[in-house]
């Protein structure tokens, strides 16, 4: 199965500048799901992350992995995006290989761990062109909109 961004943009609740996810490639519920990410100069944090040298921040790879997870999570579990939304609560074991910059194609891939009740675990990597960029354990939990997620 593959979602264009205007299938994601129905279940996420981002948009731009923030959402980083341009394409899901391969969903399989309750398992794991592949996603791409492409880098353009153009986006609005490069003039500051770093002048003369762009670098792609390490904490939104980590958002395009937690928003890969979130269409997962939708896919293993359907919901009504008006009434509930995925809480990002927190990640682990983070490592940042290799930097990614305007013109990388990051290709993001999140694995099912653990699932207890509303939260997710997932083990999530970066990659452009195969090699590592980036790797970490999130976590995630389905709540009711307005209600603030507790574990």
């Amino acid at each position: 199965m593959e979602l264009d961004v205007e299938r994601i943009l129905r279940i996420l609740p981002h948009r731009s500048p923030f959402l980083l996810l341009d394409r899901v490639t391969e969903l399989s519920p309750r398992k794991s799901a592949r996603g791409l990410k492409c880098v353009t100069y153009n986006e609005p944090f490069f003039p500051g992350h770093f002048p003369g040298q762009p670098i792609f921040p390490s904490v939104l790879i980590v958002e395009s992995m937690s928003q890969l997870l979130a269409v997962l999570v939708y896919a293993s579990e359907p919901f009504d995006p008006g009434q509930k939304v995925l809480y990002f609560l927190g990640f682990d074991g983070a490592k940042f290989r290799r930097p990614v910059v305007p013109g990388d194609r990051m290709v993001l891939d999140v694995e099912i761990t653990q699932r207890r009740s509303n939260i997710w675990k997932a083990h999530a990597t970066a990659t452009v062109d195969g090699n590592l960029c980036a790797q970490a354990e999130l976590l995630a939990a389905l709540t009711d909109r307005g209600e603030l997620p507790s574990h």
